[in-house]
């Protein structure tokens, strides 16, 4: 029987957080199928937890226990195994708001109706800082139709700190099986593969303006904190090589323009993120790294390489010699803080 949607959440010793994550999902109730991806837990109560949930819940929370194989292996696991029309990913420390998700339900119960139902919905997301215990709420009232169907040809501009996030999509999850979505493994930051690779396949969106997803942000231990960051940089120059072969943005721009520019800034901030923590670690491997990679580009499209390197916000990145390295590092971290995205 095919549910409605299907929530993913990889779990990697997850046990201190994971109830409150699950117990949020929950209240979708019998339309909603709960994939607990246990990814080989060896530290905590993980695995026994998914295993009490799928046998409180039959019917609704199904666990699936695998070899360690990183988190884009519990999206990819969460994709094989999905029954539902729609796909969401929810992290383990992050949770859906209960009101919001009702609204959402019931919008997606419409699409469901639909000869073609909408390939992917967008609703806000909601950054949840642990160290100062704010909130930053992330809509697209700015960019996007509200209440109606849409394509990209009816969208508006991105903000230069505004993205789609795994946080604020939910694609149709036959979607994500057509256009053979896979997502590398012991690798962190996959999901902005997650979010870019797809969106030449999407052709009809909706965009609820509910605060849904709530990100937790701020621990020590993330993969966005600044510090782990750049020991697991070349985790980020694999992802983002991989961005840049996985479409011709030219071919994107001959059929839909305005996605074309949406992804050509969406790789140009991936290629400055990339740029500035191989210059943070500051050594000249590093920075043999940071040319390495503009080069790769280079190789791939001469166009595009000259545009996001002297034109776009990367060019931010590629201020010359020592005190422009210094300078790039310090433009970050001022951004970093106005727009409190990690």
């Amino acid at each position: 029987m095919e549910k409605l949607i299907t929530f993913a959440v990889p779990c990697y010793n997850s046990a201190a957080y994971m109830d409150h994550c699950v117990e949020t999902l929950l209240t979708g109730g019998k339309d909603i199928e709960i994939i607990l991806v246990d990814d080989g837990s060896t530290k905590d109560d993980t695995p026994a937890i998914c295993d009490r949930y799928a046998e409180q819940y039959p019917g609704i929370v199904r666990a699936i226990h695998q070899p360690n194989g990183g988190h884009g292996e519990g999206v990819n696991q969460g994709i094989r195994n999905a029954s539902g029309l729609y796909y969401k990913v929810v992290d383990s420390d992050d949770w859906l708001d209960a009101d919001a998700l009702k609204k959402v339900l019931d919008k997606l119960r419409q699409f469901a109706k639909m000869k073609r139902p909408v390939d992917m919905m967008i609703a806000n997301y909601v950054y949840e800082h642990v160290e100062d215990q704010t909130q930053k709420v992330m809509r697209y009232t700015n960019v996007f139709p509200q209440d109606r169907i849409f394509n990209w040809s009816q969208i508006g501009r991105f903000r230069p700190s505004q993205y789609l996030l795994m946080h604020s999509v939910i694609y149709r999850t036959e979607l994500l099986r057509k256009c053979n979505l896979e997502l590398p493994k012991h690798t962190f930051y996959v999901d902005n593969i997650f979010v870019y690779q797809p969106l030449p396949y999407v052709k009809t969106m909706y965009y609820m303006d509910v605060d849904l997803y709530r990100y937790f942000i701020g621990r020590a231990d993330q993969s966005v904190n600044e510090k782990v960051m750049v020991t697991r940089v070349d985790q980020q120059l694999r992802v983002t090589r991989l961005m840049i072969d996985a479409h011709d943005l030219n071919r994107v721009h001959a059929a839909m323009p305005k996605l074309s520019r949406y992804m050509f800034n969406y790789l140009a901030m991936m290629m400055t993120i990339s740029s500035i923590f191989l210059i943070i670690d500051g050594s000249p491997e590093a920075l043999g790294k940071r040319t390495q990679l503009w080069e790769y580009l280079r190789t791939v499209d001469r166009h595009i390489y000259h545009k996001m390197k002297y034109r776009a916000v990367s060019a931010v990145s590629n201020i010359p010699g020592y005190q422009g390295r210094k300078l790039s590092v310090g433009l970050y971290r001022l951004a970093r803080k106005i727009y409190k995205f990690n």
